[in-house]
Parts: structure tokens; sequence; C-alpha cells
């Protein structure tokens, strides 16, 4: 009898409990159904975004694919001219270097003036088109400016330090202090993060200095 009493107890407080909830649910389940409807939104608007972005970053590339075989530099920097501040920074150094290859360095250094004095380029594409600006103009550009820009781009932990130091080695080679240079390669050649790219051009460069590389100077066999 007792256990009777038990379940009929607990039927009770269920039905109870049901009830408390359904009229929870006819009070509030609106809010329910608003915050699920945000989220598959949201969901889906990131979806579209997404999917938009990539079809617009693809449709873009292959525009500056075009334009690089079109054998017209200027045609790159052409490419969706009121578009995105951060592509045309980018479509004027993939001109740059077309204008550099096929002998247009006057051209080439506009574009990389004109990235290097734009604050939207970001501080790695404004310090790349700095030192690209300084290797496509070697001794022809002042001494004094070419210094102050290779003294800013190899300060310790920025984006190019390793290649600006080689070009300040470079600089003080045309500047006819041989023994300046060599210091400063060695010095290059004990920090840390070279590739081997650069460690093979430092040891080049040691060679034709007159000075014996050594072992370590060199690329790994193999």
């Amino acid at each position: 009898m007792a256990n009777q009493n038990d379940n009929f107890i607990d039927e009770v407080f269920d039905d109870l409990r049901r009830e408390r909830l359904f009229r929870l649910f006819r009070r509030w389940g609106w809010v329910a159904g608003l915050v699920i409807l945000g989220i598959v939104a949201g969901v889906v608007w990131r979806e579209y975004s997404q999917a938009r972005d990539q079809a617009q970053a693809r449709a873009w590339g292959d525009a500056i694919l075009a334009a690089e075989a079109s054998g017209d530099p200027a045609a790159v920097m052409q490419v969706d001219p009121q578009g995105a501040e951060s592509r045309r920074v980018l479509a004027a150094l993939i001109a740059a270097s077309e204008w550099s290859e096929r002998g247009g360095r006057d051209a080439a250094a506009d574009a990389l003036r004109d990235v290097a004095g734009n604050a939207a380029a970001g501080t790695v594409l404004h310090d790349l088109a700095e030192l690209k600006l300084v290797m496509l103009q070697g001794d022809r550009m002042d001494p004094a400016q070419r210094d102050e820009i290779l003294s800013r781009l190899s300060r310790a932990g920025a984006p190019f330090e390793l290649l600006a130091l080689e070009q300040k080695a470079v600089a003080l080679i045309g500047a006819g202090r041989p023994d300046d240079a060599v210091n400063l390669i060695r010095q290059i050649q004990d920090k840390d993060g070279l590739s081997e790219a650069l460690r093979l051009r430092l040891s080049e460069m040691m060679i034709a200095l007159g000075v014996e590389p050594e072992p370590s100077d060199n690329m790994p066999a193999g």
C-alpha cells in the first residue's frame, strides 16, 4: 500500500513538473525560437561570406595572372583599382617585380615608392617594398637614404633583418670597405635563422673578397 502511495505521489509531481514546463514554454518559448533562429542565421551568413570572399579572391588572382601574361606590368596595377587597398598594394609589388625583370627600373622604383608611402601597406609589405627599392637601385640611391633605410630594416626582430644586413654588407663593399664588410658578414653568419640560400650568398661574398670561408660557412653536402 505504501508503495502504491509513493507511485501516486511521484506521478502527481511528474504531472506538476510537466505542467510547469509547459507554462514556461508557452510563456518563453518564442525566446528560445529567436535564439535558435539567430544561431542558424549567423552560421548561414558566415558560410555565405566565406564563399563570397573566396570567390572574389580567386577572381582577383585569375585577373592578376591574366594581366601578367599580357606582358604589360601596368596592366597588373589596373586590376580592380577601386578594390581593397591591400590588393592594390600587392598588385603594385607584383608589377614592380615585372618591371624590374623587364628592365623598367624607373617604373619599378616608382611602384615600390608608392607601396612604401602607403600607410595601408602594413609593416611587412612596407619594409619589403623599401628593401626591394634598395636592392633595385643599389649604389644609385642616395647613400644617406640607403643607410637610413637599411639601418631601420636591420633592427633586431625586424621582418627582413638578415636580408637588410646582407644589403649593408653589399653597400660596404661598394664603398670600398672590404674589411668592414667581412666583419659584418661574419656577424650575420653567427645569427639564427639563416636560410641556406643566404648562407651560400654570404660565403660567395667572402670568396669574392679574397677570404676563405670557414667550413661552417658552406652549405652542407647533399
